[in-house]
């Protein structure tokens, strides 16, 4: 498989993230097993090497320039899906105390993997964003809480800010629209206990834009909050 590691180095190193040898080797063996897994579960639908490098794992590390992230931070990545942006910030800062939420159980079954092969310290938790933002042992635990997902802000946000504690932050990682979104969803993110800190708008090398919406936690999201995703779905905030 196509060797990946000078293209990820340089994209990186253009924004001052810089990835040792071990880390891009990492980074290496995590496509391939990316590229092996999907042929038998859906995990994504790019598989090209290029795509990989630039869509998921260098998109994912931008983050790093748009939130300081505290060392040792508990960071949670909600609906992370393959891992993104979940595992590439845990290679990149591996002092990053990560958790994994999904609601598929194969997913994490691949994760573990991952991880496994990875050497990559991480909780894989099996349940719904709205399920675990009212368990007790996740509910306002985090520093972080990240989010690669096409729902709006106004249900991103219900999904994703009671995981983090008051003073943390909540990082929706949006597409062109992310601004409009934010503006569109500003009293639910009031409601939720949030406010909105900064939006980070950035080009992929394809000419794709994209955006960093970054929350800060200011109150303890009120007790009937998450509600049911159906509710959330259904009627958003």
């Amino acid at each position: 498989m196509e060797d990946i590691k000078n293209r990820l180095s340089e994209l990186c190193g253009q924004k001052g993230i810089l990835l040792t040898e071990k880390q891009l080797a990492q980074f290496q063996r995590y496509m391939e097993l990316l590229v092996e897994w999907n042929q038998k579960m859906n995990l994504t639908a790019i598989t090209d090497p290029e795509g990989v490098t630039v869509k998921h794992f260098y998109d994912s590390l931008i983050l790093l320039q748009a939130v300081e992230i505290p060392e040792g931070a508990r960071l949670i990545d909600v609906g992370t899906g393959a891992g993104f942006p979940g595992i590439p910030l845990a290679i990149a800062r591996p002092d990053i105390r990560l958790t994994l939420l999904d609601s598929l159980n194969k997913r994490l079954t691949f994760l573990a993997e991952v991880c496994r092969e990875l050497e990559i310290q991480a909780e894989l938790r099996h349940a719904r964003a709205e399920e675990g933002g009212r368990q007790k042992e996740l509910r306002e635990q985090f520093d972080i809480a990240t989010a690669r997902a096409v729902a709006g802000m106004n249900v991103l946000s219900e999904y994703c800010l009671p995981f983090v504690k008051k003073g943390g932050v909540f990082v929706a990682m949006k597409g062109p629209d992310g601004e409009e979104e934010v503006k569109a969803a500003a009293r639910g993110i009031g409601v939720l206990g949030g406010k909105p800190e900064k939006l980070e708008k950035f080009e992929l090398p394809d000419s794709s834009r994209r955006c960093i919406a970054v929350i800060r936690k200011v109150r303890e999201t009120p007790a009937a909050y998450p509600r049911h995703g159906a509710k959330i779905a259904k009627k958003p905030l």
